[in-house]
């Protein structure tokens, strides 16, 4: 039973979806430009990946009463870009298969849980800060852009957060939305409802598109993409079983993959605006977010055509500041957990500097380079200590 309580949990379930596409639909549109996709296709892909998310998200975290968040995977989308080139729809739909079977077969047999679980909580956590710092910082960057429209937020922010802490951000979000259409800044008027229709295509499997598409596709997925995810929800204190995570989340990206579904993973960055205290001031609630997510997702896998309409109508200042008003207490946490252990301190900060770089190195992202570089400083200072 849904309570009054759990209304900012569904608020921070539609602001994630927000960001989600917001940040990233652009790069999956032209992933599929990139393997040749026409409108119809492209909208099947948009529907695959809608009903993937949605299933995911509502089914896991129903199932663990976590606020397990999916999404598709964005340097995966940025690796089809530039690798999909002189390689037909069919054969990168292979390569999709190919990707997600692996994914699959890492959850069955339980290899990327033992892992995952040797990473060390400080360094997740400042792994974590160093993915969402930037988010945090972009408040101010939007201000700049359009300060009638992010000061009057930040400001309601502030107060809110000490008056009404618990529905500050709904607040802030009505807010926002009320000086951005004052401003002229949403534009509905190009937003027409169109079903998506499902388009099947048959894969084949070429050797050269499946090692140099797919497997790339899979390392990309797994790397910069659930290796952070797990992070964000042991950071946030939540512990699923992660091998099962990985193996539905595969087994639905091998079903949908021949309809446009190139990888979905754990998500991050989305995934803390579930997980913090402004989606709900319960741990034990905040999965309400990740389904009323997950709901969201469904909806707009089966309107996919309107998507790119609707999310272009949001001034990019006003969702750049609310998702980062969002997660100045995620960020915050992060770094408290990452700087507390003397030993570790060092550490944990090379983990966030890397990853607060955004470096990126053969095709792989910067949160997984945080990790290599923290665990070196790890083992090197701990044997300079002995």
């Amino acid at each position: 039973m849904l309570t009054r309580q759990d209304l900012p949990a569904l608020t921070a379930g539609f602001v994630t979806v927000l960001v989600g596409y917001t940040s990233s639909a652009a790069i999956v549109f032209e992933a599929a430009r990139s393997a040749g996709a026409n409108p119809a296709e492209i909208s099947s892909w948009l529907m695959a990946l809608g009903l993937a998310m949605g299933l995911t998200c509502i089914g896991l975290s129903l199932r663990y009463k976590v606020p397990v968040v999916t999404a598709w995977s964005t340097p995966g989308a940025a690796l089809l870009i530039t690798s999909l080139s002189g390689v037909s729809l069919p054969e990168a739909i292979g390569a999709f298969v190919f990707s997600a079977g692996l994914i699959t077969l890492s959850g069955v047999t339980g290899l990327f849980e033992r892992a995952i679980s040797r990473i060390p909580l400080p360094m997740a956590a400042a792994m974590l800060a160093g993915i969402l710092v930037k988010f945090g910082m972009n408040v101010f960057g939007a201000m700049q852009a359009n300060l009638a429209l992010v000061l009057p937020m930040f400001i309601a922010y502030l107060m809110l957060k000490r008056l009404l802490p618990r529905y500050a951000v709904v607040l802030v979000l009505l807010l926002g939305g009320l000086i951005a259409a004052g401003q002229g800044g949403l534009h509905l008027d190009g937003v027409a409802l169109a079903l998506a229709t499902p388009l099947w295509t048959t894969p084949v499997f070429s050797p050269g598109v499946l090692l140099g598409v797919g497997l790339p596709l899979f390392v990309v997925t797994m790397a910069s993409q659930n290796v952070p995810g797990v992070a964000v929800l042991h950071s946030a204190g939540y512990r699923p079983p992660i091998s099962a995570l990985m193996t539905s989340t595969g087994l639905v990206n091998l079903l949908l993959a021949p309809f446009g579904c190139f990888a979905v993973n754990l998500a991050a960055i989305t995934a803390a605006l579930c997980m913090s205290r402004e989606a709900h001031e319960d741990p034990a609630r905040r999965y309400l977010a990740s389904v009323a997510a997950g709901g969201i997702y469904l909806l707009l896998g089966v309107f996919g055509a309107t998507v790119g309409a609707l999310f272009a109508a949001f001034p990019k200042e006003l969702v750049l500041a609310i998702a980062g008003l969002a997660l100045f207490g995620t960020i915050a946490g992060g770094l408290t957990t990452a700087m507390r252990d003397d030993a570790e301190r060092e550490p944990a900060l090379i983990t966030f500097l890397i990853t607060a770089s955004g470096v990126t190195l053969f095709g792989v992202g910067s949160a997984f380079w945080g990790l290599v570089g923290g665990t070196l400083a790890l083992v090197v200072l701990n044997a300079r200590r002995g």
